[in-house]
């Protein structure tokens, strides 16, 4: 009896053994996989914060603000010249061709005058014969003159004679108008520039037989060029004479400072819009005729306004917001727009309420932002410049 009495006291004793050892192994089980303090606190979510360029950021500012009308046209020479015969004939000599420079005076065209030099000489002898009769009959004329003072003739015979004078001298100026037109058509058989300029068509060959009229050469001067640009009707009452805008030619990567020098008083057929005329400098003779250009002309015009740049507005269910800076953070603040133009620096917005001068917004389109956010702006650090050759 007291053998197995002990055996089962050794039975209990073996058996608190293992639940205790089986209540260690959990525990510590339990405590491996509880974190510690210090790593749920680095679990918890850090702050929502947005990063911009300094790009991306600028300030409201009052300024200027131009509301500007795009227009586009050819551009053309204000000075340009047709050369035409001025008589009938064979072309002996063509003496520049396209692209030449011409001086206003030079000798161009060259005609064969030798049917014209033989009138010429004609007319001359005609001339000269007239001027004889009118002698003979400034002598009759007189004679008879002082024989009628003495009695001697008749009125009658003096009338003739004087008539006969008449007669003569108005022959004589026949001779010398058909002098000078002889004159004149023997030094039209040289033809010259009327203008300054350049050639920019040449239409006949020396041994072409040409009519009067025909039509020898063209010639451009391209020191002054004009742009002639359609404005709509409804626009042109804001258009000046006088009024500067910069003109950008096709090709070019530079503007053009342009001048409105007229307007025409009467619309265009079909497009109901008004020919603006836009000209241009071109001393060194840069621009071409038939060039493409497009000048941007000033409608309206606001001046010490508050504007901001077309990017940075949004729009939502009809109204309007930006996003600015304030105290770190990000805000969405309503605004009331106006006219909306130039700046200056590109396409901006009038803003009427909702901004303050000197206020930081996001002037780049970059979406939709979380308000509240942090915003913080990064440095641009410019790059080391290279060490020079033979430098380290």
């Amino acid at each position: 009896m007291k053998s197995s009495s002990n055996l089962k006291r050794r039975a209990a004793w073996l058996l608190v053994l293992a639940c205790l050892l089986v209540a260690g192994v959990a525990a510590a089980m339990l405590k491996r996989q509880a974190p510690p303090a210090a790593t749920k606190a680095a679990a918890a979510p850090a702050p929502y914060v947005l990063e911009f360029l300094p790009a991306d950021i600028g300030r409201v500012e009052r300024g200027d603000l131009r509301r500007l009308l795009p227009v586009t046209g050819s551009l053309r020479a204000l000075d340009q010249a047709t050369v035409k015969a001025k008589v009938a004939g064979d072309v002996r000599e063509v003496l520049v061709r396209e692209g030449e420079a011409v001086k206003a005076g030079q000798v161009l065209v060259r005609m064969d005058a030798s049917d014209y030099q033989a009138r010429l000489v004609q007319a001359r002898g005609a001339l000269d014969a007239a001027r004889g009769q009118l002698d003979i009959a400034t002598k009759a004329r007189d004679s008879n003159k002082a024989l009628l003072a003495k009695g001697f003739i008749s009125k009658n015979a003096y009338d003739n004679a004087a008539s006969q004078y008449d007669i003569a001298r108005a022959n004589v100026e026949s001779a010398r108008g058909a002098l000078d037109v002889a004159q004149k058509a023997v030094a039209d058989t040289v033809i010259r520039a009327p203008i300054s300029g350049l050639v920019s068509g040449r239409s006949v060959q020396p041994g072409e037989k040409v009519a009067i009229d025909s039509r020898l050469l063209d010639l451009v001067d391209l020191s002054r060029m004009e742009m002639a640009a359609a404005v709509p009707a409804s626009e042109v009452v804001n258009v000046a004479v006088g009024q500067q805008m910069p003109v950008t030619i096709e090709g070019m990567q530079h503007a053009l400072s342009g001048k409105v020098v007229r307007i025409n008083p009467a619309t265009e057929a079909g497009s109901r819009s008004i020919l603006v005329y836009i000209r241009l400098d071109n001393p060194d003779n840069i621009l071409r005729v038939g060039m493409f250009g497009e000048a941007k002309l000033t409608v309206a015009r606001k001046s010490g306004v508050l504007a901001i740049p077309r990017s940075a507005l949004h729009s939502d269910m009809g109204s309007s917001y930006v996003y600015a800076i304030e105290n770190g953070k990000v805000v969405r603040r309503r605004v009331v727009t106006g006219m909306q133009g130039d700046d200056g620096h590109g396409d901006a917005v009038e803003i009427v309420d909702g901004l303050d001068a000197g206020m930081q917004i996001v002037q780049a389109n970059l979406g939709e932002l979380r308000p509240g956010a942090s915003a913080r702006i990064s440095e641009q650090r410019s790059a080391a410049p290279a060490p020079a050759s033979g430098q380290e």
